[in-house]
């Protein structure tokens, strides 16, 4: 009995960890797109546009390698 509601926590625990690695994942994409969209409007990219755009890849790229393993 103990040992089937620590594999149930355990399960949980690991579809709480990539629920939240997925969401971080499409929030990320959704603000990359975001950020692109609104630097090109203009016509005119500025350096800031460019540095927000590096910084926002950069972190979505680290966010990628912190991806859960599973324990299979």
């Amino acid at each position: 009995m103990k040992d089937e509601q620590n594999n149930n926590s355990q399960e949980f625990i690991d579809n709480l960890k990539n629920g939240i690695w997925l969401f971080g994942l499409s929030s990320w994409v959704f603000g990359i797109t975001d950020r692109s969209i609104a630097s090109f409007a203009d016509g005119y990219l500025s350096a800031l546009d460019l540095t927000q755009l590096f910084t926002a890849a950069t972190f979505f790229v680290a966010w990628l390698f912190l991806k859960p393993t599973s324990k299979v």
